[in-house]
């Protein structure tokens, strides 16, 4: 949420500007028929959204092969991973930048206490969710102290630490390249401790390298998309709440679907066109559009 949404004039979105849980299954049903596999509730913050496992029972009743996961800041994770694991979600990420609190305050812009993490974290595990996952934004000079402090404390709770390549995506985020530490700088900081070695992607469409400890049989993954862009492997679309499809994480404009939706137009066609004329190409192409000011923030496009 912007924090002008404390101002008592700020004018809310109208509920029906949003997709209702039916309206985004007929959706999904559309990218099934095109070869959708997983799909990703993100934000924001999901878990914000009023009874968001009910829109997880909707696309598990209605497609029980696909693999649905969901990207948390943890906090409040705690009072819903029983409810997500019952619903039939398959995976968690959360987001986590650091573990000393005056730091993740700072990162996450938050008062909410490190401590409440944690615990969602716990509280996920102990709900039976296999395969966690943990991302890690670095940027140099600001929290790169807490690289090893991560790794140590994931060590043995079998979660998959991912760290991430500081991103300019939107224009709030205050990017800088000279906070960009690359995911070479990442494994050099690493293995000056550790010794990672490369399991590369398990499929070509994935956004991750995978690492190893052998010693300690620990995984991580590294997310290089500053360094080395994978725009030409990206099989990813973005749907966000009021019915925009993105065909790109750095986006600058969204095709109306729910307007297609509403108004009884074939969705299926219209997305396979979209797609098949996409040409993102952002993270090949930054210098171009360096200066750029109407790219989506992630918080409405989804991470």
């Amino acid at each position: 949420m912007p924090r002008e949404v404390f101002d008592k004039n700020w004018k809310f979105l109208p509920r029906q500007e949003m997709l209702s849980y039916e309206e985004i299954v007929v959706i999904i049903d559309s990218f099934v028929k095109l070869g959708l596999k997983k799909i990703r509730l993100t934000g924001g913050e999901p878990l914000i959204r009023k009874d968001v496992d009910k829109l997880i029972q909707l696309i598990n009743s209605a497609h029980p092969k696909l693999e649905i996961a969901l990207t948390t800041n943890g906090s409040l994770l705690k009072s819903h991973s029983k409810k997500l694991r019952l619903a039939g979600l398959d995976r968690i990420t959360i987001s986590l930048d650091a573990l000393e609190p005056e730091l993740f305050a700072v990162m996450n812009d938050t008062e909410i206490p490190i401590s409440q993490v944690l615990e969602g974290i716990d509280s996920a595990i102990s709900s039976g969710f296999q395969g966690l996952k943990v991302n890690c934004v670095i940027r140099k000079g600001v929290n790169e102290n807490q690289i090893v402090p991560l790794i140590e404390y994931f060590k043995n709770k079998n979660i998959v630490l991912r760290f991430i390549e500081f991103m300019d995506v939107g224009n709030s985020n205050s990017w800088d390249l000279n906070q960009v530490m690359t995911k070479n700088e990442i494994l050099e900081k690493i293995n000056k401790k550790y010794d990672f070695v490369p399991l590369g992607r398990e499929k070509v469409s994935d956004v991750a390298e995978q690492w190893i400890d052998y010693k300690s049989n620990q995984k991580i993954e590294v997310i290089s998309s500053i360094s080395q862009p994978f725009c030409s492997d990206c099989t990813r679309a973005r749907l966000s709440s009021d019915g925009k499809l993105y065909t790109c994480l750095f986006g600058f404009k969204g095709f109306d679907i729910k307007e297609i939706l509403r108004n009884g137009g074939n969705i299926t066609e219209e997305i396979k066109t979209i797609w098949e004329q996409r040409d993102d190409r952002f993270s090949e192409l930054r210098n171009e559009y360096i200066s750029t000011p109407e790219k989506i923030e992630m918080s409405y496009i989804g991470g």
